[in-house]
């Protein structure tokens, strides 16, 4: 794992059982923290009890004194010696303990801090509210010499993420992935020197991050999302900016000229910044079989373009393009049967994420529907002539065949994802493309997005 000795003696809480925050448990106690930590879910909390069965105790171990309102997880009467670290953690609510002299609340990202009272606890306590990704900021002073790319945006992050990591993997370099994507950065074990972290972030993280200094930032587009958690658009777009603030000018950025959102919280910074516009010409991107379509030229320039900055070869690069093998449920080529290929875009939970998949190939067999987010397509209109026929499935399957029927396109209702497999593999012909890209959540027949994509392969599979 990544520690640092600038947590030790410090005195962290830590709101959040989750992969992210077990991980900066472990990673604050190895570095010598004192941890309180707390998760509503007892299952959570039961994660980080004592190792061995022992329960927890009522009172302190020798010279430590939990915070007021905790529960120390360890008693020399309770036998075996703690593991290291343990001594240091204890249980607590931070909602319901004096938060007076904690150095930092550690919070997980999908925490709404906008409705969440920890906020205004944190704040009358003068005590900050950060995430795991700022810790590892912090940490980066004792790791071995390193740099770090970031990247954003609201569409694409995770795609552009793992293509950089497959570009910088493949020319020799060590890296990781971390952030929103991959395992929890502070899990991880510290990269070599001349290593490369590869970062995805979103806006909560970046909410939480105060001196990240990127040596490359990546923005690719901003559009409406997560308006729940932000006054407006533009609240939500300034936090996409921050990434640069945080910048030295020593650093570079990469910023997509795909959307107005982006470019104009991009202005007036002092680093270097290339503009990548994918807008006003074309490339061909049949050798790059898994990043099809303009959003993934987006993606690829964007990415090409930072890994230049890091100082990779041209042709490694283009190499790299070449064997990306992509991302599960995004775009993911499950396979081809009698020169149809079959795509699971699972991960495609509304319209205007599908809309992306249907401009990638030119007869399309689509498989579309589940919990629906709207009572429209209006955003995959544009690439209806792409369609050859649709195939509903789920909550939205009547709607959605209603809306395609007066569009003048043929549907089959399928129900079920298994039936418009069948379906559409009956239908389709060589040279076309059968594409689960649902436009909608998976919450009505499947348990997440990653599931129905699993159930899509596996139709796909049991296919003659």
């Amino acid at each position: 794992m990544i520690t640092s000795p600038a947590f030790a003696g410090k005195r962290y809480a830590v709101l959040g059982l989750a992969r992210s925050g077990l991980a900066t448990v472990e990673a604050l106690l190895a570095s010598g923290a004192e941890v309180v930590a707390w998760d509503d879910r007892e299952e959570a909390r039961a994660q980080i009890l004592p190792r061995g069965g022992r329960g927890t105790a009522q009172g302190a171990v020798e010279g430590y004194s939990p915070p007021l309102g905790a529960t120390p997880l360890h008693h020399p009467a309770d036998g075996p010696p703690p593991l290291k670290g343990e001594e240091r953690l204890s249980l607590a609510n931070p909602l319901e303990i004096d938060l007076a002299g904690f150095d930092a609340i550690i919070v997980t990202p999908g925490l709404p801090l906008n409705k969440h009272p920890i906020a205004a606890r944190a704040s009358a306590a003068n005590v900050p509210v950060i995430g795991d990704i700022e810790l590892f900021a912090q940490a980066r002073a004792s790791l071995p010499p390193h740099k770090v790319v970031g990247i954003t945006g609201t569409n694409g992050k995770s795609t552009t993420t793992a293509l950089i990591h497959h570009i910088v993997k493949s020319a020799g370099i060590p890296t990781t992935l971390g952030g929103n994507i991959g395992l929890p950065i502070l899990g991880q074990e510290p990269l070599p020197a001349g290593g490369v972290y590869v970062l995805e972030l979103s806006s909560y993280q970046i909410d939480l991050t105060h001196s990240l200094d990127c040596d490359v930032a990546v923005l690719l587009n901003i559009t409406p999302d997560h308006l729940d958690r932000y006054e407006n658009f533009e609240a939500y777009a300034a936090s996409k900016r921050r990434l640069f603030k945080m910048q030295s000018e020593k650093s570079s950025g990469v910023i997509s000229c795909s959307t107005q959102a982006a470019l104009l919280e991009t202005e007036n910074l002092d680093q270097f910044v290339a503009f990548v516009d994918t807008q006003t010409y074309s490339e061909d991107q049949s050798a790059w079989p898994s990043l099809q379509g303009p959003h993934n030229l987006e993606n690829a320039v964007c990415a090409r373009t930072a890994c230049e900055l890091l100082g990779i070869a041209h042709a490694v690069i283009e190499q790299a393009l070449e064997t990306y093998p992509g991302l599960p449920h995004r775009m993911e080529r499950i396979r081809e049967r009698d020169g149809v290929l079959f795509v699971n875009d699972s991960k495609a939970t509304n319209p205007a994420s599908t809309s992306f998949a249907l401009a990638s190939y030119p007869a399309i067999h689509w498989i579309l529907g589940g919990l629906p987010k709207g009572d429209n397509l209006d955003e995959c209109v544009p690439m209806f002539d792409h369609v050859r026929a649709a195939y509903t499935i789920g909550e939205a399957g009547p709607m959605f065949a209603r809306l395609l029927r007066a569009a003048g396109k043929p549907v089959t209702e399928s129900e079920t994802l298994p039936r418009a497999v069948n379906d559409a593999a009956a239908a389709a012909r060589p040279g076309e493309v059968v594409l689960l890209s649902p436009a909608c959540a998976s919450f009505d027949q499947f348990k997440d997005y990653e599931a129905r994509g699993e159930a899509f392969r596996a139709a796909v599979e049991a296919l003659a």
